[in-house]
C-alpha cells in the first residue's frame, strides 16, 4: 500500500528530504486532530520536480517582473492572453467591481478589459490587498508557471514522467497540491486503471484557462476528494458540476481554514482533520 504526495510550484532549491518531511509532519498533526493514526506499513512517495522546473522557467525566459513587457514575443503574448483570463475568473472570485479597477488605474485611466495589460496589473495589485497575505509576487509566479505547465508540452512532458515514475499498481491514494494537484490530475488520466483515491488540495483545476488547456475532462479515480480554504484564491471554485462536470461526482470540503499567511500552504491543508479523514478512507 502505497501514498503518493505531489507538491505544487515554488519549491525549487529546497532539500526534497526536508520537504517530506514538512509534508508528513503536518499531516501527522492532522491525523492526530482527527484521533487517527497513519497506517504502519504504507509506504510514501514523493517525487520532486521543483528544480527541474525552475530550469524551464530560465529556459522560457518569462519576465517575473510584471512590469516588463518584451516587444515581439509570440510566448510572451500567449502569456498574457491566460494571465488575462485567469485575472478575470479572480476578479470575480474576489468580488472586485470595475469600478475599484479603474480607480486602481489613477492617475491614469485607461479602457477596461482584460485585453488591457494595465488594467490586468491593477487586478493583481488589487487581488494583493484583498486577500490575506497574497502577494503580487505569488500570483505573478504562480501564474507563470501553471502557463508554462499547461501550455508548453516539453514542461508537461519531463514534469509528468518524474510524477508518473512513482507511481506503482499498489498505489492507493495520491495528493496533489496547488500545481501538484494538476500534475497529478494529468498523470492520473494518462494509466489505464483507475486509482481508488485522489485528494486534491488548494486545487485551481476549477480555473477555466487552466482546465480548458487538458482537453476533455474525467474522473481518473474511484473516489476523488476535494478540500479548500474559501480565500484561497488559487483554489477558486469547488471542483463541482459547474465548474469540474465529471462522473462520478468530487466530494468537496470547502470549509478549510488554511492558518498559512497566503491561505495556500499545504501545511494549513494536511493538518485539517476534514483532509487527514479523507486520506485514511483510501488507506
Amino acid at each position: 500500500m502505497r501514498l503518493l504526495l505531489v507538491h505544487g510550484r515554488s519549491q525549487g532549491g529546497k532539500d526534497p528530504v526536508k520537504l517530506k518531511a514538512e509534508w508528513l509532519g503536518a499531516l501527522d498533526k492532522g491525523f492526530e486532530k482527527a484521533g487517527l493514526t497513519l497506517p504502519a506499513d504504507v509506504v510514501i512517495d514523493f517525487p520532486f520536480y521543483g528544480d527541474r522546473l525552475d530550469e524551464f522557467v530560465r529556459q522560457f525566459e518569462l519576465p517575473a517582473d510584471p512590469a516588463i513587457i518584451p516587444k515581439g514575443s509570440p510566448a510572451f503574448d500567449e502569456f498574457a492572453a491566460f494571465r488575462a483570463e485567469v485575472a478575470a475568473e479572480m476578479q470575480v472570485r474576489a468580488g472586485i467591481t470595475d469600478v475599484q479597477v479603474q480607480a486602481e488605474m489613477r492617475p491614469a485611466p485607461a479602457e477596461k478589459g482584460i485585453q488591457n495589460w494595465e488594467w490586468v496589473q491593477a487586478i493583481v495589485r488589487l487581488l494583493d490587498r484583498n486577500f490575506t497575505g497574497l502577494s503580487q509576487t505569488t500570483i505573478e509566479v504562480f501564474l507563470r508557471d501553471v502557463f508554462l505547465y499547461t501550455r508548453r508540452s516539453v514542461v508537461r512532458d519531463t514534469i509528468d514522467k518524474i510524477v508518473s515514475d512513482t507511481l506503482k499498481n499498489d498505489t492507493t491514494v495520491v495528493v496533489g497540491h496547488s500545481l501538484g494537484s494538476v500534475v497529478a490530475y494529468n498523470v492520473l488520466e494518462s494509466v489505464s486503471r483507475k486509482i481508488p483515491l485522489y485528494v486534491t488540495v488548494g486545487c485551481p483545476l476549477a480555473i477555466r484557462a487552466v482546465r480548458k488547456a487538458l482537453g476533455p475532462i474525467s474522473n481518473p479515480a474511484r473516489g476523488w476528494c476535494n478540500a479548500y480554504d474559501p480565500q484561497d484564491i488559487v483554489a477558486l471554485y469547488p471542483l463541482d458540476k459547474a465548474n469540474f462536470d465529471v462522473a462520478p461526482t468530487i466530494k468537496n470540503f470547502g470549509t478549510v481554514h488554511n492558518w498559512t499567511d497566503n491561505r495556500h500552504g499545504i501545511v494549513g491543508y494536511l493538518d485539517d482533520t476534514n483532509v487527514a479523514k479523507a486520506i485514511q478512507s483510501g488507506l
